[in-house]
């Protein structure tokens, strides 16, 4: 039987800076270690790959994902799911990144799905992590 879902967490964000910038953030693997996690991200269609942080309580820190879908500099999508002993009764979840250009800048779109009503703490701490990350991110985009 499969668990009933929760809704996503979408963090949406209108940026001045161009779409071609902001996927420059997204896809280059040092650009991503600077605002997300160290990684060996390659924008490549199928890509397997792994984000890193130090192991905290409830999450050993390796996050392992794969690149399903890459329609620069529009939308990128891979997988997010943990890994080792995390991974037995881990989440299956999905980032979705949507860039549409606004006068002014660029509107960011971040979905991530999958949570389940029995993981309620999982995606609390998935909302915190993403509003962090965000902020690093806009400060690295002013860098650029």
């Amino acid at each position: 039987m499969t668990e009933p879902t929760l809704e996503s967490i979408i963090v949406e964000r209108v940026m001045p800076h161009s779409s071609a910038k902001i996927w420059r953030a997204l896809t280059e693997t040092t650009l991503l270690e600077q605002w997300l996690m160290h990684n060996d991200f390659q924008a490549v269609l199928g890509q397997q790959f792994e984000f890193r942080r130090p192991s905290m309580p409830g999450w050993n820190g390796i996050t392992k994902c794969q690149v399903l879908s890459l329609e620069p500099p529009e939308r990128l999508v891979y997988t997010w799911n943990p890994a080792g002993e995390d991974a037995i009764n881990g989440l299956k979840t999905l980032v979705i990144w949507t860039l549409t250009p606004v006068e002014g800048g660029t509107l960011l779109r971040m979905e991530h799905s999958g949570f389940t009503l029995a993981r309620t703490n999982a995606q609390k701490g998935t909302l915190h992590g993403w509003t962090g990350f965000f902020k690093s991110l806009e400060q690295l985009l002013t860098t650029l």
